[in-house]
């Protein structure tokens, strides 16, 4: 099983899900992050002062599918949250050594 991680921009994320559900992901975790990479933040002007945005907001998902299935997800968050622009985001892809569902007791890849 691999566990996939990926950062988006959050207005792709319904988007995303929805590339997602239609190749089959039946599940996954999605969390509100800040971070910065190459954009390294910038500059707003909010009620005339101007200030520093050192985090940019993003997306984090987390899913956790077969192996077999592993390049088929990397590759529909990549095409569906890609706009060409600084800031697109990351996708990392880890081995998973256990998983349990919690309810049925089913584990590894039953439990996904």
């Amino acid at each position: 099983m691999k566990l996939i991680i990926a950062t988006i921009k959050p207005f792709k994320l319904e988007e995303v899900r929805e590339a997602l559900t239609d190749i089959g992901v039946r599940g996954m975790m999605v969390t509100e992050i800040k971070g910065f990479g190459s954009q390294s933040g910038h500059t707003e002007i909010y009620r005339g002062a101007e200030y520093a945005v050192n985090f940019v907001p993003k997306v984090k998902l987390e899913i956790v599918v077969n192996d077999g299935m592993a390049d088929q997800v990397v590759d529909t968050i990549t095409a569906t949250a890609k706009t060409g622009k600084i800031g697109d985001g990351k996708i990392f892809v880890l081995d998973v050594a256990q998983a349990v569902r919690v309810r049925t007791g089913e584990t590894n890849e039953d439990a996904v």
